[in-house]
């Protein structure tokens, strides 16, 4: 069976990533969907029109893990994964469905960004705790699937350079 890629750039969630836990071949795995949404703009002027497309992810291990702690309703992704056919039998109709498998979630919202967004959901308005940094992870055997990256340019908490008060300023000599 083939599989054919998918690329969703510059989406957004629909709503929180829902994270189960499912009895895999070697015990309990974690399992995520999250709703994506693009937006795409076509022709110009009066006749400019926006179009919506909404796809269903479904994330598998470590990887749902991480996008059930950092993302939420309406934090900024890029997805690529892959797509197949299921086709089923319900009732006696044959069903056909598509099921599209992330292998790779780019978190595009910075830090600041997340902090409010989880204000916003936990019925605040905006609160001024830092949030965790996105992961940086990298499978050791180097290929894609189960790769999750924080936004580009992103620094790690030990790469962030140390911020310094107005007071700390006054006795330095120059």
């Amino acid at each position: 069976m083939a599989n054919v890629s998918v690329i969703q750039r510059h989406a957004h969630l629909a709503g929180a990533v829902k994270l189960e836990f499912v009895n895999g071949r070697e015990g309990k795995i974690a399992k995520a969907v999250l709703t994506a949404i693009s937006n795409t703009r076509r022709g110009s002027g009066d006749a400019r029109e926006e179009e919506s497309t909404a796809i269903q992810w479904t994330l598998w291990g470590k990887q749902a893990e991480n996008a059930a702690q950092y993302l939420g309703k309406g934090s900024h992704v890029n997805v690529a994964g892959r797509v197949r056919n299921n086709n089923y039998e319900r009732g006696g109709e044959r069903v056909y469905t598509m099921a599209f498998t992330a292998e790779e979630v780019d978190y595009l919202d910075s830090r600041a960004d997340r902090v409010v967004q989880q204000g916003r959901q936990e019925g605040g308005a905006g609160q001024e705790e830092q949030a965790p940094a996105a992961p940086a992870v990298e499978p050791a055997s180097g290929g894609r699937n189960g790769t999750v990256k924080g936004r580009k340019g992103a620094k790690s908490p030990e790469q962030a350079p140390a911020k310094v008060s107005a007071e700390e300023t006054d006795d330095i000599p120059f």
